[in-house]
């Protein structure tokens, strides 16, 4: 994919490129001690995590959480395909954010996510918050 000006804002771990996802997942998560289950939007990365014990190496993909739901999220990973679809051949640079919008179903069962993208401006261009530059 040739989105390496997009990013993507994850629920808890700051920025991702939008280029470097390879899959896209929803799962429940189990009730944890007085916690209800709640549903994650998952990116899966191209890259790969892994850890050692005295068993050997255990490498697994890279997830990262978009956003979370206390039901689950119907129609989100068709949503946020759609969105990169179609920022896709228009060589855009921003940030993809996702939300929860309404509840989808009467029933409660079911949550509603969008996907939004904000572009970058051009008014700060080869600047940073650090520099300073005249006297």
């Amino acid at each position: 994919m040739g989105l390496a000006k997009v990013w993507v804002r994850t629920f808890t771990d700051g920025l991702i490129r939008a280029d470097q996802i390879i899959g896209l997942s929803t799962h429940p998560t189990p009730a944890l001690s007085g916690k209800p289950a709640h549903w994650l939007v998952d990116a899966t990365l191209a890259v790969s995590v892994g850890s050692g014990g005295q068993e050997g190496l255990n490498i697994s993909a890279l997830h990262r959480t978009l956003l979370q739901t206390r039901t689950e999220p119907v129609g989100a990973l068709e949503a946020f395909a759609q969105l990169l679809s179609r920022l896709h051949d228009r060589d855009p640079s921003g940030i993809i954010t996702a939300k929860l919008g309404e509840t989808a179903a009467p029933d409660g069962r079911t949550s509603r996510v969008e996907f939004g993208f904000t572009p970058f401006t051009d008014a700060v261009q080869g600047t940073t918050s650090g520099d300073h530059t005249g006297s």
